[in-house]
């Protein structure tokens, strides 16, 4: 069973038919929408901010949540949106990102940024804090930078079905 575990006085909260991975990590002010998958080695720690995640979003093996304390000079939260995928041991610190987005394997997304709506975050590219990206972009690089346009086929075929393989994926494990 996944580790859950209230701090400050906050208990995770999780959505209907979401699936946590047995070592998935869920502590403090985390809000999981319905219909997600957390998976191995996952961390999603709300002990000094708030995150919240959208419904049918999935967070890959080895993704690592975090935000910066109320209390510091600049604040972060997280809140990811609703069909996102987010790669495998990608790191999300206070950033937002908005529904229908692909976050590549061993990406890095800082404080306040903003991934636009439909974006897509290439593998390995590091979001600076408080880069706002472009809804329907292609970003990639050290740091990010936007290369093209997602087309509509890349909503579909690469955004919307991974985002459904990944509720296919837990599937296999529930009992």
């Amino acid at each position: 069973m996944a580790l859950i575990r209230s701090v400050r006085g906050y208990e995770p909260e999780i959505g209907n038919d979401t699936w946590l991975a047995e070592n998935a990590t869920i502590i403090g002010n985390v809000k999981i929408g319905e219909n997600c998958s957390i998976w191995y080695n996952a961390v999603l720690r709300g002990d000094v901010n708030a995150i919240t995640i959208g419904n049918h979003t999935n967070i890959q093996d080895g993704v690592v949540i975090h935000t910066l304390y109320d209390g510091s000079k600049h604040p972060s939260q997280t809140h990811i949106g609703d069909y996102v995928s987010v790669g495998h041991n990608a790191v999300i610190h206070g950033a937002t990102i908005e529904d229908d987005c692909l976050i590549g394997m061993g990406s890095t997304i800082l404080d306040n940024a903003v991934v636009g709506t439909g974006c897509i975050v290439a593998a390995g590219a590091l979001v600076l804090s408080n880069q706002k990206l472009e809804p329907y972009s292609v970003y990639a690089g050290v740091p990010a930078k936007r290369v093209k346009d997602v087309t509509p086929e890349q909503r579909k075929e690469i955004i919307k079905r991974t985002a459904r393989d990944y509720r296919t994926y837990a599937s296999w494990y529930e009992i």
